[in-house]
C-alpha cells in the first residue's frame, strides 16, 4: 500500500507544476513574463510580513504584475481550504470577506507554499529582479 504524500510534498508538487506553467506560459501565465512571475514571488513573503496577505495580494492585482502568481496561490489555497458554498473562490475576495481565522490560515499556507515556489523558480532561472517593485 502506497503512503499518501505529506502536506509538504503536495505543496512542492503544486509549486513545481506552477513554475513549469509559468516557464512555458501556459494557463493563467499566457500573458506574463516568466521572470516577472519569479521576481514577484520572491518579493511576496516580505510584502506579506510587512503589510499582510490582503494588502500584498491587492498590490499585485492592482499593478497587474503577476496574474499567474495570483491564480496559482488561489488554486493552492482553495485546495487546502475549499471555499464553502457561500464563499467566493478568489483568494483576495475570500480574505476581504472572511473572518480572522480564514486570513490566518490563508497567510500561513501561502507563506509555506511560497518557500517551495521560490526554490523552484530560482532553480528554473525565473528569479531575475523585475524593473518595478
Amino acid at each position: 500500500m502506497a503512503s499518501q504524500p505529506t502536506l509538504d510534498q503536495r505543496r512542492a508538487s503544486h509549486a513545481w507544476e506552477a513554475v513549469q506553467r509559468a516557464k512555458q506560459k501556459q494557463g493563467p501565465h499566457q500573458k506574463q513574463e516568466p521572470k516577472k512571475f519569479g521576481g514577484q514571488a520572491k518579493k511576496l513573503p516580505v510584502r506579506i510580513m510587512t503589510a499582510g496577505l490582503g494588502q500584498a495580494l491587492a498590490f499585485l492585482k492592482a499593478k497587474g504584475y503577476a496574474p499567474g502568481l495570483l491564480a496559482e496561490l488561489t488554486d493552492w489555497v482553495n485546495q487546502r481550504m475549499p471555499p464553502q458554498a457561500n464563499e467566493p473562490k478568489d483568494l483576495l475576495e475570500r480574505i476581504i470577506e472572511g473572518n480572522a481565522d480564514v486570513l490566518r490560515r490563508a497567510t500561513d499556507e501561502v507563506l509555506a507554499y511560497l518557500l517551495w515556489l521560490n526554490r523552484f523558480a530560482e532553480a528554473e532561472g525565473l528569479t531575475e529582479e523585475t524593473e518595478a517593485s
